[in-house]
């Protein structure tokens, strides 16, 4: 393992520095690095997975990922956006067998826009999200709170873009029937 120098501190460094110095072998980077994306992958993997063992097992797995692969990491896009995607990947992979997809009815709109932010109490509404089916749940919080386009989100999970956008659409009017009963 090689060693920082005395003044140079991986909380001050760069994400270049950061990922320069992690493929040096460097511990304390690497741990540098899980520390600043920890929470918010965390976060993700849960949103994906509805349960919390689920996502703390993607967590790892999905860091094993990008430490193995991270020299493969070619800086067109940030540091986060690329492990945000390598654990949507795991995260889906881990759930891929109890998805549930609907392919798309003619006429189905899932533009239909809701303001999520209008709800006083939002553990309702983040109650609802995770009681929603697996495929609706992922496809919803890709797009509606990571905001990922259908076309990413039809890419990301080997769907067409049309089951992406039917499963929004049935995930928005999941979501209004549940909030209907909550009183909203």
């Amino acid at each position: 393992m090689k060693q920082l120098g005395a003044r140079t501190n991986p909380s001050r460094m760069t994400e270049i520095e950061l990922v320069d110095a992690c493929l040096d072998d460097n511990q304390l980077a690497q741990k540098e690095l899980y520390d600043r994306y920890k929470q918010a992958m965390y976060t993700l993997a849960y949103r994906v997975t509805g349960d919390f063992e689920q996502a703390a097992d993607v967590l790892q797995e999905a860091f094993l990922k990008v430490f193995k692969h991270l020299a493969s990491f070619r800086r067109e896009s940030t540091l986060g956006a690329w492990i945000k995607t390598i654990v949507v990947r795991t995260a889906y992979s881990q759930i891929r067998n109890k998805q549930l997809f609907i392919e798309p009815l003619d006429g189905t709109q899932a533009s239909d826009q809701i303001d999520w932010g209008a709800f006083s109490n939002p553990e309702y509404l983040e109650k609802a999200i995770m009681d929603l089916p697996n495929g609706y749940r992922t496809v919803f919080t890709l797009v509606e709170v990571e905001g990922y386009a259908h076309k990413e989100v039809a890419d990301l999970l080997g769907i067409s873009v049309g089951t992406s956008k039917s499963q929004l659409f049935y995930a928005k009017k999941r979501l209004r029937e549940t909030l209907q009963a909550y009183g909203y």
